[in-house]
Protein backbone atom coordinates (compact mmCIF):
# COMPACT_ATOMS: atom_id res chain seq x y z
CA UNK A 1 0.00 0.00 0.00
CA UNK A 2 1.80 3.03 -1.19
CA UNK A 3 1.10 6.05 1.59
CA UNK A 4 3.08 8.98 -0.64
CA UNK A 5 1.73 11.23 -2.72
CA UNK A 6 2.20 11.25 -6.71
CA UNK A 7 4.18 14.46 -7.81
CA UNK A 8 0.96 16.07 -9.52
CA UNK A 9 -0.66 15.75 -5.70
CA UNK A 10 2.50 17.95 -4.72
CA UNK A 11 1.82 19.95 -7.16
CA UNK A 12 -1.60 20.64 -6.05
CA UNK A 13 -0.21 20.93 -2.68
CA UNK A 14 2.29 23.94 -3.62
CA UNK A 15 -0.62 25.57 -5.72
CA UNK A 16 -3.11 25.55 -2.43
CA UNK A 17 -0.62 26.82 -0.50
CA UNK A 18 0.18 29.71 -2.15
CA UNK A 19 -3.28 30.63 -3.02
CA UNK A 20 -4.25 30.22 1.14
CA UNK A 21 -1.56 33.06 1.76
CA UNK A 22 -2.68 35.67 -0.77
CA UNK A 23 -6.19 34.92 0.52
CA UNK A 24 -6.73 34.61 3.68
CA UNK A 25 -4.79 37.83 4.93
CA UNK A 26 -7.90 39.67 3.11
CA UNK A 27 -11.07 38.32 5.07
CA UNK A 28 -13.38 39.84 6.58
CA UNK A 29 -13.20 39.21 10.84
CA UNK A 30 -14.77 36.60 11.98
CA UNK A 31 -18.98 37.03 13.49
CA UNK A 32 -20.10 35.83 17.18
CA UNK A 33 -20.17 32.44 17.75
CA UNK A 34 -23.86 33.10 18.53
CA UNK A 35 -24.76 34.87 15.34
CA UNK A 36 -25.68 32.10 13.33
CA UNK A 37 -26.93 34.39 10.62
CA UNK A 38 -23.58 35.90 10.12
CA UNK A 39 -21.90 32.44 10.37
CA UNK A 40 -23.88 31.59 7.78
CA UNK A 41 -23.09 34.67 5.15
CA UNK A 42 -19.35 34.30 6.27
CA UNK A 43 -19.32 30.18 5.69
CA UNK A 44 -20.74 30.71 2.30
CA UNK A 45 -18.87 33.18 1.32
CA UNK A 46 -15.45 31.39 2.22
CA UNK A 47 -17.28 28.80 0.23
CA UNK A 48 -17.97 31.20 -2.57
CA UNK A 49 -14.17 31.80 -3.20
CA UNK A 50 -13.21 28.38 -2.62
CA UNK A 51 -15.88 28.10 -6.16
CA UNK A 52 -14.23 31.03 -7.82
CA UNK A 53 -10.95 30.14 -7.37
CA UNK A 54 -11.26 26.45 -8.62
CA UNK A 55 -10.77 24.17 -5.15
CA UNK A 56 -15.01 24.02 -4.59
CA UNK A 57 -15.16 20.74 -5.73
CA UNK A 58 -12.34 19.06 -4.31
CA UNK A 59 -14.38 17.05 -1.68
CA UNK A 60 -16.42 15.33 -4.53
CA UNK A 61 -14.29 15.15 -7.95
CA UNK A 62 -10.95 15.31 -6.42
CA UNK A 63 -9.26 11.64 -5.00
CA UNK A 64 -9.01 10.82 -1.57
CA UNK A 65 -5.58 12.09 -1.53
CA UNK A 66 -6.10 14.83 -2.96
CA UNK A 67 -9.21 15.83 -0.31
CA UNK A 68 -7.01 14.74 2.74
CA UNK A 69 -4.45 17.55 0.98
CA UNK A 70 -6.74 20.14 0.56
CA UNK A 71 -8.23 19.44 4.41
CA UNK A 72 -4.24 19.10 6.00
CA UNK A 73 -3.39 22.52 4.27
CA UNK A 74 -6.27 24.65 4.72
CA UNK A 75 -6.02 23.53 8.78
CA UNK A 76 -2.50 24.37 8.99
CA UNK A 77 -2.73 27.84 7.17
CA UNK A 78 -5.80 28.44 10.16
CA UNK A 79 -8.61 28.60 6.95
CA UNK A 80 -12.03 29.40 7.88
CA UNK A 81 -13.65 25.75 8.76
CA UNK A 82 -16.56 24.52 6.76
CA UNK A 83 -19.09 26.01 9.58
CA UNK A 84 -22.53 25.97 8.34
CA UNK A 85 -21.66 23.93 4.85
CA UNK A 86 -20.39 20.95 7.10
CA UNK A 87 -23.41 18.55 5.78
CA UNK A 88 -23.49 19.88 2.66
CA UNK A 89 -19.69 19.83 1.88
CA UNK A 90 -18.85 16.69 3.84
CA UNK A 91 -22.11 14.53 4.31
CA UNK A 92 -25.39 14.66 1.89
CA UNK A 93 -22.89 16.20 -0.94
CA UNK A 94 -20.90 13.07 -1.24
CA UNK A 95 -23.64 10.86 -0.65
CA UNK A 96 -25.93 12.53 -3.76
CA UNK A 97 -22.68 12.38 -5.91
CA UNK A 98 -22.14 8.61 -5.28
CA UNK A 99 -25.81 7.58 -5.30
CA UNK A 100 -27.79 10.36 -6.72
CA UNK A 101 -29.67 10.75 -10.47
CA UNK A 102 -27.93 12.83 -12.82
CA UNK A 103 -31.19 15.24 -12.44
CA UNK A 104 -30.30 15.17 -8.60
CA UNK A 105 -27.05 15.77 -8.92
CA UNK A 106 -27.21 18.46 -11.04
CA UNK A 107 -30.21 19.94 -8.80
CA UNK A 108 -28.43 19.82 -5.19
CA UNK A 109 -24.48 19.93 -5.91
CA UNK A 110 -23.85 23.24 -7.69
CA UNK A 111 -25.17 25.06 -5.47
CA UNK A 112 -23.33 23.48 -2.56
CA UNK A 113 -20.24 24.51 -4.67
CA UNK A 114 -20.78 28.06 -4.77
CA UNK A 115 -21.63 28.83 -1.26
CA UNK A 116 -25.89 29.20 -2.38
CA UNK A 117 -27.54 26.72 -0.29
CA UNK A 118 -26.60 24.83 3.52
CA UNK A 119 -27.83 21.46 4.60
CA UNK A 120 -28.47 20.06 7.87
CA UNK A 121 -28.60 16.45 8.78
CA UNK A 122 -31.85 15.08 9.92
CA UNK A 123 -30.97 11.47 11.02
CA UNK A 124 -31.14 11.47 14.84
CA UNK A 125 -34.15 11.32 17.21
CA UNK A 126 -35.13 11.37 21.09
CA UNK A 127 -36.23 7.85 21.65
CA UNK A 128 -33.80 5.72 19.36
CA UNK A 129 -30.32 7.06 21.35
CA UNK A 130 -27.54 5.28 19.08
CA UNK A 131 -29.94 2.91 17.74
CA UNK A 132 -30.18 4.80 14.07
CA UNK A 133 -32.11 2.01 12.52
CA UNK A 134 -34.99 2.45 15.28
CA UNK A 135 -35.98 5.69 14.23
CA UNK A 136 -40.01 6.14 13.71
CA UNK A 137 -40.27 8.94 11.97
CA UNK A 138 -43.09 8.08 9.25
CA UNK A 139 -43.10 8.59 5.75
CA UNK A 140 -46.59 8.05 3.84
CA UNK A 141 -46.61 8.15 0.16
CA UNK A 142 -48.93 9.94 -0.97
CA UNK A 143 -48.89 10.31 -5.21
CA UNK A 144 -46.25 12.41 -6.00
CA UNK A 145 -45.28 13.23 -2.35
CA UNK A 146 -44.23 11.70 0.91
CA UNK A 147 -46.34 12.75 4.09
CA UNK A 148 -43.35 12.78 7.04
CA UNK A 149 -44.64 13.15 10.55
CA UNK A 150 -42.06 12.91 13.61
CA UNK A 151 -39.27 14.10 15.82
CA UNK A 152 -35.54 14.71 15.03
CA UNK A 153 -32.51 15.72 17.35
CA UNK A 154 -29.13 17.00 17.08
CA UNK A 155 -30.07 18.44 13.55
CA UNK A 156 -26.89 20.33 12.54
CA UNK A 157 -27.68 23.55 11.67
CA UNK A 158 -31.42 23.41 10.67
CA UNK A 159 -31.68 27.04 12.10
CA UNK A 160 -29.83 28.17 9.11
CA UNK A 161 -29.99 25.16 6.89
CA UNK A 162 -32.25 25.29 3.30
CA UNK A 163 -32.31 21.37 2.87
CA UNK A 164 -31.98 18.51 4.93
CA UNK A 165 -30.95 14.70 4.41
CA UNK A 166 -33.84 12.89 6.17
CA UNK A 167 -33.98 9.43 7.36
CA UNK A 168 -37.41 8.34 7.72
CA UNK A 169 -39.44 4.97 7.96
CA UNK A 170 -41.27 4.55 4.56
CA UNK A 171 -42.10 0.61 5.59
CA UNK A 172 -43.31 0.21 9.44
CA UNK A 173 -43.78 -3.46 8.61
CA UNK A 174 -40.36 -4.36 6.99
CA UNK A 175 -37.67 -5.36 9.48
CA UNK A 176 -35.67 -2.19 10.76
CA UNK A 177 -33.12 -2.08 8.96
CA UNK A 178 -35.28 -2.63 5.31
CA UNK A 179 -37.50 -0.07 5.43
CA UNK A 180 -36.36 3.05 5.87
CA UNK A 181 -35.48 5.54 3.23
CA UNK A 182 -33.27 9.09 2.78
CA UNK A 183 -35.02 11.94 1.88
CA UNK A 184 -33.93 15.67 0.50
CA UNK A 185 -36.28 18.13 2.24
CA UNK A 186 -36.61 21.47 1.51
CA UNK A 187 -36.51 23.22 4.91
CA UNK A 188 -38.74 25.98 4.28
CA UNK A 189 -41.88 23.29 3.75
CA UNK A 190 -44.93 23.98 5.66
CA UNK A 191 -45.29 21.68 8.84
CA UNK A 192 -41.46 21.93 10.08
CA UNK A 193 -40.57 23.47 13.53
CA UNK A 194 -36.86 24.12 14.42
CA UNK A 195 -36.17 24.81 18.43
CA UNK A 196 -32.16 25.72 18.78
CA UNK A 197 -30.24 23.70 21.30
CA UNK A 198 -27.56 25.02 23.47
CA UNK A 199 -24.54 22.64 24.21
CA UNK A 200 -22.62 22.37 27.14
CA UNK A 201 -19.82 24.98 25.33
CA UNK A 202 -22.68 27.65 24.70
CA UNK A 203 -22.93 26.59 20.99
CA UNK A 204 -26.20 26.33 19.20
CA UNK A 205 -25.31 24.66 16.10
CA UNK A 206 -27.50 21.76 16.67
CA UNK A 207 -31.66 21.70 17.11
CA UNK A 208 -34.68 20.28 17.69
CA UNK A 209 -36.75 19.50 15.06
CA UNK A 210 -40.54 18.40 14.52
CA UNK A 211 -42.27 17.34 11.55
CA UNK A 212 -45.85 17.44 11.18
CA UNK A 213 -47.34 16.38 7.94
CA UNK A 214 -44.27 17.81 5.87
CA UNK A 215 -44.99 17.06 2.19
CA UNK A 216 -41.61 16.12 0.31
CA UNK A 217 -42.25 14.86 -3.21
CA UNK A 218 -40.69 11.63 -4.16
CA UNK A 219 -38.49 12.64 -6.68
CA UNK A 220 -36.51 14.10 -3.63
CA UNK A 221 -35.56 10.37 -2.45
CA UNK A 222 -31.83 9.20 -2.81
CA UNK A 223 -31.71 5.74 -3.74
CA UNK A 224 -35.08 3.45 -3.89
CA UNK A 225 -37.78 3.24 -1.50
CA UNK A 226 -36.37 1.29 1.44
CA UNK A 227 -33.18 0.99 0.43
CA UNK A 228 -32.46 4.23 2.85
CA UNK A 229 -30.26 2.27 5.56
CA UNK A 230 -27.64 1.41 2.77
CA UNK A 231 -27.76 4.92 1.11
CA UNK A 232 -27.19 5.66 5.15
CA UNK A 233 -24.13 3.26 4.99
CA UNK A 234 -22.16 5.45 2.88
CA UNK A 235 -22.93 8.62 3.87
CA UNK A 236 -21.69 7.86 7.07
CA UNK A 237 -18.52 6.49 6.03
CA UNK A 238 -17.80 9.75 4.37
CA UNK A 239 -18.85 11.75 8.40
CA UNK A 240 -16.67 8.62 9.66
CA UNK A 241 -13.58 8.83 7.09
CA UNK A 242 -12.39 12.17 6.33
CA UNK A 243 -14.62 14.29 7.79
CA UNK A 244 -12.35 14.40 11.11
CA UNK A 245 -9.67 15.04 9.08
CA UNK A 246 -8.91 18.54 9.56
CA UNK A 247 -9.60 18.51 13.19
CA UNK A 248 -6.67 15.82 13.80
CA UNK A 249 -4.30 18.64 12.52
CA UNK A 250 -5.69 20.82 14.55
CA UNK A 251 -4.92 18.78 17.55
CA UNK A 252 -1.18 18.05 16.71
CA UNK A 253 -1.03 21.69 16.47
CA UNK A 254 -2.76 21.96 20.20
CA UNK A 255 -0.41 19.82 21.32
CA UNK A 256 2.74 22.11 20.65
CA UNK A 257 1.17 24.65 21.99
CA UNK A 258 0.76 22.55 24.66
CA UNK A 259 4.55 22.20 25.10
CA UNK A 260 5.53 24.96 24.92
CA UNK A 261 3.04 26.17 27.64
CA UNK A 262 4.16 23.89 29.73
CA UNK A 263 7.82 25.02 29.04
CA UNK A 264 6.73 28.61 30.05
CA UNK A 265 4.75 27.50 33.33
CA UNK A 266 7.08 25.22 35.21
CA UNK A 267 5.16 22.16 34.43
CA UNK A 268 7.18 20.34 31.78
CA UNK A 269 9.41 19.87 34.80
CA UNK A 270 6.26 17.39 35.70
CA UNK A 271 8.09 13.72 33.84
CA UNK A 272 4.07 12.37 33.59
CA UNK A 273 2.82 15.09 31.89
CA UNK A 274 6.00 14.84 29.08
CA UNK A 275 5.54 11.09 28.98
CA UNK A 276 1.66 11.80 28.51
CA UNK A 277 2.08 14.60 25.89
CA UNK A 278 4.95 12.53 24.25
CA UNK A 279 2.26 9.22 23.69
CA UNK A 280 -0.41 11.78 22.54
CA UNK A 281 2.32 12.99 19.98
CA UNK A 282 2.48 9.26 18.87
CA UNK A 283 -1.15 8.64 19.05
CA UNK A 284 -1.99 11.52 16.71
CA UNK A 285 0.75 10.82 14.64
CA UNK A 286 -0.78 7.38 13.93
CA UNK A 287 -3.96 8.28 13.27
CA UNK A 288 -2.89 10.49 10.73
CA UNK A 289 -1.03 7.26 9.53
CA UNK A 290 -4.58 5.66 9.57
CA UNK A 291 -6.03 8.53 7.64
CA UNK A 292 -3.62 7.66 4.89
CA UNK A 293 -4.46 4.19 5.19
CA UNK A 294 -8.33 4.75 4.77
CA UNK A 295 -7.67 7.46 2.13
CA UNK A 296 -5.84 4.87 0.15
CA UNK A 297 -8.28 1.75 0.71
CA UNK A 298 -10.92 4.35 -0.36
CA UNK A 299 -9.06 5.06 -3.76
CA UNK A 300 -8.81 1.45 -4.57
CA UNK A 301 -12.42 0.83 -3.70
CA UNK A 302 -13.79 3.85 -5.66
CA UNK A 303 -13.61 6.97 -3.58
CA UNK A 304 -16.25 5.88 -0.66
CA UNK A 305 -14.25 5.32 2.70
CA UNK A 306 -15.01 1.88 4.07
CA UNK A 307 -15.30 0.61 7.72
CA UNK A 308 -12.13 1.71 8.70
CA UNK A 309 -13.67 4.65 8.88
CA UNK A 310 -14.59 3.19 12.60
CA UNK A 311 -11.60 2.42 14.03
CA UNK A 312 -10.16 5.96 13.39
CA UNK A 313 -13.49 7.58 14.61
CA UNK A 314 -13.69 5.60 17.75
CA UNK A 315 -9.62 6.13 18.40
CA UNK A 316 -9.94 9.54 17.34
CA UNK A 317 -12.69 10.72 19.94
CA UNK A 318 -10.51 9.54 22.97
CA UNK A 319 -7.66 11.17 21.58
CA UNK A 320 -9.18 14.38 21.57
CA UNK A 321 -10.65 14.34 24.93
CA UNK A 322 -7.23 12.96 26.50
CA UNK A 323 -5.51 16.05 24.76
CA UNK A 324 -8.13 18.50 26.79
CA UNK A 325 -7.87 16.41 29.56
CA UNK A 326 -3.74 17.38 29.31
CA UNK A 327 -4.32 20.92 28.12
CA UNK A 328 -6.18 20.90 31.78
CA UNK A 329 -2.69 19.68 33.32
CA UNK A 330 -1.08 22.26 31.64
CA UNK A 331 -3.45 25.27 32.74
CA UNK A 332 -4.11 24.06 36.31
CA UNK A 333 -6.76 26.40 37.64
CA UNK A 334 -6.93 28.44 34.71
CA UNK A 335 -8.63 25.33 32.81
CA UNK A 336 -11.79 26.78 34.30
CA UNK A 337 -11.56 30.16 32.89
CA UNK A 338 -14.10 29.78 29.97
CA UNK A 339 -12.64 32.47 27.83
CA UNK A 340 -9.92 30.62 27.18
CA UNK A 341 -10.04 28.69 23.96
CA UNK A 342 -9.02 25.05 25.14
CA UNK A 343 -11.51 25.26 27.95
CA UNK A 344 -14.04 25.38 25.39
CA UNK A 345 -12.17 22.98 23.23
CA UNK A 346 -12.51 20.22 26.08
CA UNK A 347 -16.22 20.67 27.29
CA UNK A 348 -16.84 20.47 23.12
CA UNK A 349 -14.23 17.01 23.05
CA UNK A 350 -16.80 15.42 25.27
CA UNK A 351 -19.14 15.24 22.58
CA UNK A 352 -17.10 13.38 20.39
CA UNK A 353 -17.51 9.81 21.85
CA UNK A 354 -21.56 10.62 21.07
CA UNK A 355 -21.46 12.12 17.78
CA UNK A 356 -21.19 10.82 14.23
CA UNK A 357 -21.80 7.20 16.48
CA UNK A 358 -21.26 6.39 19.97
CA UNK A 359 -17.93 4.57 20.31
CA UNK A 360 -20.24 1.84 21.42
CA UNK A 361 -21.81 1.64 18.24
CA UNK A 362 -18.23 1.82 16.46
CA UNK A 363 -16.87 -1.22 18.49
CA UNK A 364 -19.98 -3.07 17.28
CA UNK A 365 -18.81 -2.49 13.64
CA UNK A 366 -15.35 -3.53 14.23
CA UNK A 367 -16.39 -6.21 15.73
CA UNK A 368 -18.64 -7.48 13.10
CA UNK A 369 -17.64 -5.81 9.89
CA UNK A 370 -13.56 -6.16 10.23
CA UNK A 371 -13.00 -9.01 12.85
CA UNK A 372 -16.27 -11.49 11.93
CA UNK A 373 -17.21 -11.41 15.39
CA UNK A 374 -20.94 -12.88 15.69
CA UNK A 375 -23.37 -10.52 16.40
CA UNK A 376 -25.11 -10.02 19.93
CA UNK A 377 -28.70 -11.48 20.79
Amino acid sequence: MDLSYTPEEEEFRERLREWLGKVLPTLPPKPSPDDWPGRRAYDLGWQRMLHDAGYADVHWEGTPSVRLIFLEETEKAGAPYVGANFVGLLHAGPTIAAEGTPEQRARWLPPVLRGEEVWCQGFSEPDAGSDLAALRTRARRDGDDYVVSGSKIWTSHAEVADWCELLVRTDPDAPRHKGISWLAMPMDAPGITVRPLRTLAGSAEFAEMFLDDVRVPVANRVGDENDGWRVTMVTLSFERGTAFVGEVVACRRVLGELAVAARRNGRWDDPALRRRLGRLNAEFRALWRLTQWNVSEAEASGGVPGVGGSVFKLRYSHARQELYDAAAQVLGPDSLDLERPWTLDRLSSLSYTIAAGTSQIQRNIVAERILGLPKGR
